[in-house]
């Protein structure tokens, strides 16, 4: 049996007056479409990266929406998630290949999984290449399978890309965050560009009173009356901790006070993350006002939510990124960001809205410096992070797009003789260019 995971309850009608009214409008109209429909979201793990996040509040809405959603995540020991996150890093260019061994373990692994989906959906929906093999070795063809891609696949390592592909030939449909992410060669022709997005309702982030955030750090032993820089990002080498760590070093020649905190939550499905976590910590175990928090130690949304919302900068020095959602968290809350300018992360932060966008270390530690010497400017350019995050990258935007997709793949619309259709595209892509 896959693992059901339990989820929690949500409402359209609590999104009113967060989220733009006419987007509400039309997901209620397009679910009465699909009243009914039989949905499962499939991956790896409930806990600990973006894609469960978004499922922990996704599922819930399809479900008051009038459809029955479900989320399962399959089973692996660690052999096979060592063998995934090669995978997943190979996907985004990292190099090095497969052997034979390690291929046989990935597609046994789909084999244990695949005869536990029996149960009679409507559409599947797989999320990033854990389980994207399944629906080739799932002999009932009932369902509706799409693939969702969350990480930038534009630039995949031929060896692992020769590998995935001929498993991916099985699905219906495919969705990443940006067209220029579908990989070349790729076999689905009927993709949708839907970028993600966060929860607005969420313990991470619903508005915390002041008070309750400057005491939730101080009680972990940040000083509130020093300034504060904040990385949220699982501990992995795309998301370069140890360059933010370089980038902080520099600036706090400037300005001796500053506070770095690095958190990070520790997925099953990631098991490279503690050889980071025990680099990261080794980089600046003599340093007292670096924090290097995980949620294993105490910290959970609620505490991330107090860092995003006080610290005077958030950054995201990605050198590879899908999406980041932790970017449109931080905006929300008003709060200026400093990001790689990689991925889905320009999508959210165009020229003068949410912050600065840099290419190495040293444009980092410059951008930390003129915002945090620049309050008044800073603060302008949260704001405007958090009104375009209003517009484009809350829940009930990113659950229209896919009930789009699904209400187009239920109407079996054919696909033209171009070798690929874009079913649904966010009107965002245009911004960033394909």
């Amino acid at each position: 049996m896959l693992d059901v995971v339990d989820i929690g309850d949500r409402s359209l009608a609590s999104y009113r007056g967060v989220a733009p009214d006419e987007q509400l409008d039309e997901l209620a109209r397009v679910a009465r479409e699909l009243r009914g429909a039989r949905i499962l979201h499939l991956n790896a793990t409930a806990y600990g990266g973006g894609v469960s996040e978004i499922l922990r509040s996704s599922v819930p809405l399809l479900r008051a929406l009038g459809l029955q959603a479900e989320w399962k995540i399959i089973r692996g020991d660690d052999a096979f998630f060592q063998i995934t996150k090669r995978l997943h890093n190979g996907l985004q260019g990292a190099p090095g290949e497969l052997s034979d061994t390690e291929k046989a373990v990935y597609l046994g692994n789909a084999q244990l999984n695949a005869p536990h989906l029996s149960e009679g959906y409507d559409f599947v929906i797989v999320h990033d290449p854990q389980p994207a093999a399944i629906p080739g070795l799932v002999h009932h063809r009932g369902p509706k399978w799409i693939w969702r891609c969350h990480i930038d696949t534009s630039h995949p390592n031929p060896a692992i890309w020769d590998f995935l592909l001929p498993y991916l030939g099985s699905y219906d449909a495919a969705v990443f965050t940006l067209q220029s992410f579908i990989p070349p060669r790729f076999p689905v022709r009927r993709v949708a560009i839907i970028p993600p997005a966060i929860d607005p309702l969420s313990p991470k982030n619903l508005s915390l009173p002041e008070d309750l955030a400057r005491h939730i750090l101080e009680w972990i032993g940040v000083r509130i009356s020093h300034p504060l820089v904040t990385q949220v990002s699982r501990f992995d080498k795309w998301k370069d901790p140890l360059g933010v760590v370089a980038a902080y070093r520099l600036v706090r020649q400037r300005i001796p006070r500053l506070q770095l905190a690095l958190l990070s939550s520790m997925a099953q499905d990631d098991p490279e993350a503690w050889d980071i976590y025990e680099k990261v910590r080794a980089e600046t175990a003599d340093d007292h006002l670096i924090h290097v928090f995980t949620n294993l130690v105490g910290v959970g949304n609620v505490e991330v939510n107090a860092f995003q919302s006080l610290s005077d900068v958030v950054i995201q020095k990605s050198l590879r990124e899908g999406f980041g959602l932790v970017v449109s968290e931080a905006l929300w809350k008003g709060t200026p960001v400093v990001a790689g300018r990689v991925g889905g992360i320009p999508m959210q932060m165009p020229p003068g809205t949410g912050g600065i966008l840099v290419d190495s270390v040293e444009e980092c530690a410059d951008a930390l410096l003129h915002l945090l010497r620049h309050p008044q400017e800073a603060h302008a350019l949260g704001a405007r992070g958090r009104e375009r995050v209003r517009q484009h990258f809350l829940m009930p935007r990113l659950v229209l797009d896919e009930l789009l997709l699904l209400e187009a793949l239920a109407q079996e619309r054919p696909v033209g003789d171009a070798s690929r259709e874009i079913v649904v595209e966010s009107p965002l892509a245009s911004e960033v260019g394909h």
